[in-house]
């Protein structure tokens, strides 16, 4: 044993060696993926150092994707465009499970408890919902809105607390709640008339109110889900009274989070503008916001201060950033043609932006503006951090 005892730290460096596993360990928290929309791939990437980790393919139709997280961040899971819901080990980076299960789908959701990911369909028009582990089916909610049979585009799906989902009827003007607590029974609770096709929707961070905006009418649905007997009402009812609209040629999304504090700052469906509407005052609007074309996303940094914003066709190579207590914007600049998303880090200190036209994702630093990175991606389309798995509605 003596003999033995000068060898030991010679013998521990051999073992160390032999066990590079332990030197690929890492955490889960600055992970993240980018859509590669054209070539049904993502790239894993890691924040703190700006980089890739890997490519994986093979995930279909990723023109519409979107993502959500497990609770522990290790798994991603990607609803695509042609139906297809893929499991995303980003550790391993392979696929964990796949399915094709609908014609056609528009994003997901999963729920507060991590054991339900929720899919919303446009063909055939329903939700169903899966179990988190392997993907089987355990619900199957079809959005028949008319005595006909006629089902709905759904749109807008949101996790609420505990095993619930909100989500909107984009044919049939309804707002449904499905309580899953026991997923072979889902229990619907349907708002009819809510106004002419809700395209989007929100859910605020408390998981308090969920909020759709209607392409068919200049306005936007409350629905205060703290109350006993929840109620919709209208907010922002004619925004745009006794103005010409513009054609719209892209929709604004309402689930890039843009609440700043008691405020939110929507983007105005055809208008170049964003409006501001006070949490503290009845959800009453007290400003907008001249902006530089038609918004797509308007995102709130981690902390409140900054509203970061893209464009639709033709405007779509420009950012803005707007100072949330002087609401007004101040900055203007052009990462790279066709700007499609944005994606803020934990804390806020750097946002990530997708040029798909550039094939390159560019990096900010929000502070100084000055640009720290930019990676090669393949027309890069969505980007979503794994600190979604800790925040309501993401």
């Amino acid at each position: 044993m003596r003999r033995l005892l000068p060898l030991l730290p010679a013998l521990l460096s051999v073992v160390m060696l032999a066990t590079p596993l332990r030197a690929q360990l890492r955490g889960t928290g600055d992970l993240g993926i980018v859509v590669e929309r054209a070539s049904g791939s993502v790239l894993i990437v890691e924040t703190s150092g700006r980089s890739i980790l890997a490519r994986v393919e093979g995930l279909g139709d990723l023109s519409h994707a979107s993502a959500v997280f497990s609770r522990d961040q290790r798994y991603a899971y990607i609803f695509g465009r042609d139906g297809g819901l893929t499991k995303l080990d980003l550790l391993e980076a392979k696929v964990a499970a796949r399915k094709v299960q609908a014609g056609n789908s528009i994003g997901g959701a999963i729920s507060a408890d991590g054991g339900l990911v929720a899919v919303a369909n446009y063909e055939p028009g329903s939700v169903r919902v899966f179990d988190a582990e392997d993907l089987a089916l355990v619900a199957d909610i079809p959005s028949v809105y008319a005595d006909d049979g006629a089902r709905s585009k759904v749109v807008g799906i949101e996790d609420l607390g505990g095993r619930r989902f909100a989500f909107s009827l984009y044919d049939g003007g309804q707002i449904w709640l499905a309580d899953l607590a026991d997923p072979a029974a889902p229990r619907i609770t349907r708002y009819a008339d809510i106004g002419r096709l809700p395209y989007d929707a929100l859910v605020t961070p408390d998981g308090r109110y969920y909020i759709a905006g209607l392409f068919g009418e200049d306005g936007l649905v409350l629905l205060d889900l703290w109350q006993r007997e929840p109620r919709p009402r209208r907010i922002l009812d004619g925004y745009g009274r006794g103005e010409q609209p513009l054609p719209v040629y892209k929709m604004p999304h309402l689930e890039g989070w843009s609440q700043a504090g008691d405020l939110l700052f929507l983007p105005a469906v055809g208008r170049h503008e964003l409006l501001v509407v006070d949490r503290r005052r009845d959800f009453a609007e007290i400003g907008r916001i001249p902006v530089h074309g038609q918004p797509v996303f308007a995102v709130a940094r981690p902390d409140g201060r900054q509203v970061w914003v893209n464009f639709a066709h033709p405007r779509n190579d420009t950012v803005q950033v707007i100072d949330v207590p002087s609401m007004r914007v101040v900055a203007t600049f052009s990462p790279g043609e066709a700007i499609l998303h944005l994606e803020f880090t934990p804390r806020g200190e750097q946002v990530w932006i997708s040029a798909r036209d550039s094939d390159e994702v560019v990096v900010y630093d929000t502070e100084s503006l000055a640009e720290l990175a930019r990676i090669p991606a393949r027309k890069p389309s969505g980007i979503f951090f794994t600190a979604r798995a800790n925040r309501i509605g993401f």
